[in-house]
């Protein structure tokens, strides 16, 4: 990487440079970003973030995809999609956990974006898809008896990710809490009390 104080622009992997921006989304809000305040914040110029992407919706594209991929890719997996329907939620809830704990600055501007932009709508498409698996995966529990019947399967499927979504607020990783103690809290704390008795 060249030093920008060296009067080049930095230069940074790309991923890096989207890890930059997303913390300036996130610290300014999307909304109030300019690409001066990026250019700024990277050390580089407007043309060489023009280089990479077209814009600031493509950044925002791009580092929200990065969170939503990792939420899918969560519901791939073999055990989210085969044995016991409870045991697959378990499982969902436990590694959309770890996800969040490894993904925070992107799953942090996932949950703040609102639908003002095509990037934030085709988002927000996403997390409703996502939703929609959560709830079809709580309705499978309590048909195969294993969660209570009590309770409708939307509303356990946004309150369960919402508790784990509220994480982005005061979670910090290298913390005393690991992303697997966390996973393991949360677990803990819903299914004690969403198991039919």
């Amino acid at each position: 990487m060249t030093s920008a104080r060296q009067g080049r622009p930095a230069r940074y992997p790309f991923d890096e440079l989207l890890g930059i921006v997303t913390a300036e989304f996130i610290a300014r809000g999307y909304d109030a970003t300019s690409m001066e305040d990026l250019a700024r914040a990277t050390g580089m110029t407007k043309s060489a973030i023009y280089h990479h992407v077209s814009g600031k919706e493509e950044l925002l594209r791009l580092a929200v995809a990065k969170a939503v991929d990792a939420l899918l890719a969560v519901l791939e997996d073999e055990a989210s999609r085969s044995g016991p329907a409870a045991q697959r939620l378990e499982h969902v809830l436990r590694r959309s956990a770890e996800v969040l704990g490894e993904q925070l600055p992107y799953v942090t501007l996932l949950l703040r974006v609102r639908g003002n932009t095509d990037a934030e709508r085709w988002a927000l498409a996403r997390r409703r898809e996502i939703d929609r698996r959560l709830a079809g995966l709580v309705q499978a529990a309590i048909d195969e008896g294993d969660l209570r019947r009590d309770l409708d399967p939307r509303l356990v499927a946004r309150l369960l990710f919402g508790m784990v979504n509220s994480v982005v607020e005061w979670y910090r990783p290298g913390r005393a809490t690991s992303s697997q103690d966390l996973a393991d809290a949360l677990v803990a704390l819903a299914f004690s009390g969403l198991r039919a008795r």
